[in-house]
This record gives structure tokens, sequence and C-alpha cells, in this order.
């Protein structure tokens, strides 16, 4: 699917606000809120929107420990490591990356017993090497800020 300049604009404003209404979102774009609607279920059937989430504040929830842990794998059986980071509810991220590590992985939890809770049960797929955030700086909400 090519999309154009109407398409760009149309995701920019759904990552804004994905609860926008339609006829709201195309008085912006000069389009009809049909005309709008329409586009936007053709960039969902070709899987260029593939969800739409919801952003919460962690801190409220008392994730105030943000760790970036970059692990190393002792097997090349990768299955069950991976769906041990798709049922923990802590992990934020996982990136299969090149370089230093197989695996980059964002956590967010309550406490450090927690987090070293987390540690432990990963040892039995590997090594790791841990970063925790002091301060975060930014926090990128939108792939088409403007």
């Amino acid at each position: 699917m090519e999309l154009d300049n109407i398409d760009f604009q149309i995701l920019r404003l759904l990552s804004e606000n994905s609860r926008i209404q339609w006829k709201d979102l195309g008085e912006q774009i000069h389009m009809t809120g049909q005309a709008v609607g329409n586009r936007i279920k053709k960039l969902e059937e070709n899987g260029v929107i593939k969800a739409y989430s919801l952003l919460v504040d962690e801190t409220k929830l008392g994730l105030s420990y943000t760790a970036f842990i970059i692990f190393y794998m002792k097997t090349t059986d990768h299955d069950s490591f991976i769906r041990l980071m798709n049922d923990r509810k802590e992990v934020m991220e996982v990136h299969r990356v090149s370089g230093e590590g197989c695996y980059h992985i964002k956590v967010k939890v309550s406490s450090q017993e927690k987090l070293n809770l987390f540690l432990d049960k990963i040892l039995e797929y590997g090594n790791y090497s841990v970063h925790l955030s002091i301060k975060e700086i930014k926090q990128q909400h939108s792939l088409y800020a403007t």
C-alpha cells in the first residue's frame, strides 16, 4: 500500500489522539468524516495501523524503577525465553539486537526487590548487565509528532 500526504496527516492526528471522532479529524484535513473513516479502515486492513493504545502514568501505579537490561543468551534455543518475556508484566519492551548482547529489555518495577526477583528468574537463560534509569528526559508518544 502506497501512502499519500493525507494518509500521513491522518496517522499524525490519530497518533496525537486515537479517540478523535472521524468528523473532527476530517475538519482538520478538509475531508468528510466518512471519507476519513474509509481511509482509516483501509489503513487498518493493510496493517499500517496495527492497534490503538493507551498511555498510562506508571508512577501513579507504583512503577518507579526503570531498568534497561542487556541480555546474553547461554543457548541457541530462545523459545522459552521469549515466552517468559511475553508472560512477564514488568517487561515493557524486548528487542533482539545485533551488537552487544542478544536482547535489550526494558523493565518497569515497583521496587529494587522486584527487580532482583526478575533478574534471578532470567539467570537460568543467560547473563545480563543492568542499567538503571535515573531520570527520563524524553518519551516519544507519537511516530508522527510535528
